[in-house]
C-alpha cells in the first residue's frame, strides 16, 4: 500500500529533521546523463526526498548498462528517461519529475536546465562534460554545478573525493582515471562517485559547504 503524502513527509522529517526536509522538498536538481553516475545520483536524491528532479538523456537502456546502472532487465530497449522515472516513482511516490529525452547541446542547455537549482554533470564523454561545465559556469553562474572526473578502473575507493573548485562548482572523483585509458567501469566505484555527487547536492541544500 502506498503511504499518503502526509505519512511520507512525516517519515522523512523523522530521519532528516523538518527544517532540512523542507529545504530538500523545495529544491530542484537536474541530472544530466542517466548512466552509471546519473541513475545512481537520481536514486540517492529521490530517497532523500528531494522535491523535483530534471532528468536529461537521449539514450536507451542496453544490456551492457545493467552491471552498473539503476535499470532492470525488463527495461532493456526503453528510453532511460522513461525507465528511470518509473523506478524513481516506486521509490519516492510524491517526487516531481521532468524528463527530457534529448541530447544536451550548447543550443538547448539553458532552456533544459533553467528550472534547476543544482545541476549534476554525469556524462561519460569528455567533450560533453566540458561543454556543459562551460555553459553552466559562464551562462548560469547563479546555479550550483556538481561534476565528475575519474571513476574508471579498480583503484582504491579511497581515491574518490569531492573538491570545491569555486563557490558554485564542485568536482567529484579521483580526477585521474579516464574511461578511454582504463576501460573497466565497475559498479561499486561508479556508485561511489555518484554517492559523492548526491551527497554534495544534499550538503549544498543544507548550506554545509566544502572549504
Amino acid at each position: 500500500m502506498i503511504p499518503t503524502r502526509e505519512e511520507w513527509i512525516s517519515a522523512l522529517n523523522e530521519r532528516h529533521g523538518e527544517a532540512l526536509q523542507n529545504k530538500l522538498t523545495s529544491t530542484a536538481a537536474a541530472v544530466c546523463g542517466l548512466g552509471g553516475l546519473g541513475s545512481n545520483i537520481a536514486i540517492h536524491l529521490a530517497r532523500a526526498g528531494i522535491g523535483k528532479l530534471i532528468l536529461v538523456d537521449f539514450d536507451r537502456v542496453d544490456i551492457t548498462n545493467l552491471h552498473r546502472q539503476q535499470y532492470k532487465v525488463s527495461q532493456i530497449g526503453r528510453y532511460k528517461t522513461e525507465a528511470l522515472a518509473e523506478n524513481l516513482c516506486e521509490i519516492s511516490p510524491y517526487i516531481t519529475l521532468e524528463t527530457h529525452t534529448e541530447r544536451i547541446t550548447k543550443q538547448n542547455a539553458i532552456n533544459l536546465l533553467q528550472g534547476a537549482d543544482i545541476i549534476c554533470e554525469a556524462f561519460d564523454d569528455a567533450e560533453a562534460k566540458s561543454m556543459l561545465t562551460d555553459i553552466v559556469l559562464s551562462e548560469m553562474p547563479e546555479k550550483y554545478l556538481v561534476a565528475a572526473s575519474g571513476i574508471a578502473g579498480l583503484n582504491s575507493a579511497n581515491t574518490i573525493r569531492t573538491r570545491r573548485i569555486t563557490s558554485h562548482f564542485y568536482l567529484c572523483g579521483d580526477e585521474i582515471s579516464d574511461v578511454n585509458d582504463e576501460p573497466l567501469l565497475i559498479s561499486s566505484r561508479v556508485a561511489l562517485c555518484a554517492a559523492h555527487q548526491a551527497h554534495t547536492v544534499l550538503r549544498i541544500i543544507a548550506e554545509k559547504f566544502e572549504v
